[in-house]
């Protein structure tokens, strides 16, 4: 068990360097989310808008703004944390090999990325929701913080998907890119009137969207919002983390084969 945890301390070291080398990433984050929630809040008008809370079976009259900003906050974090697990979970694909060729068990390696993957979302999520409070204030800061934490996670959990089958950056940010947009255009009722629509409780950011706007105007906790979301977020880490052991067992299988070939090969040679 010790060495289990020494395994851990190591792979989440190298887990969190390589997500502050991506340095796009982390650019993306300081500059990108607060200006795309100020222009969402600033530039949209505030015309009152309905908004349907399935979780609670409530609607709520909100500004369109504060609608707007509030879903344009969990697109900027989804595409955020989206785009820096892929290009973290591709980039070290190599190293995860040599270090479970090394002896790291691939449980401490994906429980790494899971844990790196927590991290990044929490803080990311609390700097955007600080940032949405200089506008309004919301009526319960900590819930809209953990709606866009569970959105930030769904989304990491995605990340990792997308890296264990698109080998290009291009192409997996294409991808986070189009899911996001597909999934939080949908739910804003600026752009679909039918933002409330049985489909959408299918959508990945649903249970996120939901909390979010409950916190911002209600003082009712929507615990089954937030269930549902924790619900997508493990689902999505353990559908990532399948995903990525089945990599690196087969690349291990792939370098064990190529190495016994090697052997066969050298073997036949010698006279």
């Amino acid at each position: 068990m010790t060495r289990w945890w020494s395994c851990f301390r190591t792979a989440l070291r190298f887990a969190l360097i390589e997500q502050a080398r991506n340095r796009l990433a982390l650019l993306i984050v300081v500059l990108f989310v607060p200006l795309w929630t100020t222009l969402a809040f600033t530039v949209v008008p505030s015309t009152p808008l309905r908004f349907r809370i399935r979780s609670i079976g409530r609607t709520v009259v909100m500004d369109g703004n504060i609608l707007l900003q509030i879903n344009g906050a969990l697109q900027a974090l989804s595409l955020v944390i989206a785009f820096m697990m892929f290009v973290a979970t591709a980039r070290s694909a190599l190293f995860d090999q040599r270090l479970a060729r090394a002896g790291y068990p691939r449980s401490c390696l994906a429980i790494a990325k899971c844990t790196a993957l927590l991290l990044v979302a929490a803080l990311v999520a609390a700097y955007t929701t600080a940032w949405m409070h200089l506008f309004w204030r919301p009526e319960q800061p900590l819930v809209l913080a953990a709606g866009m934490f569970t959105g930030a996670l769904v989304y990491g959990g995605i990340g990792i998907v997308l890296a264990a089958v698109v080998r290009s950056e291009l192409a997996g940010m294409f991808l986070a890119i189009m899911i996001s947009s597909i999934d939080l255009v949908l739910q804003n009722p600026l752009i679909n009137p039918d933002a409330d629509s049985l489909v959408v409780r299918f959508l990945p950011a649903y249970a996120a969207v939901q909390t979010s706007v409950t916190a911002a105007g209600l003082q009712v906790v929507p615990v089954t919002g937030l269930l549902l979301g924790g619900g997508w977020a493990v689902g999505m880490a353990a559908l990532g983390l399948a995903a990525f052991t089945a990599r690196t067992r087969s690349r291990q299988s792939r370098a064990a084969t190529r190495k016994e070939t090697a052997s066969v090969e050298q073997g036949a040679l010698v006279p």
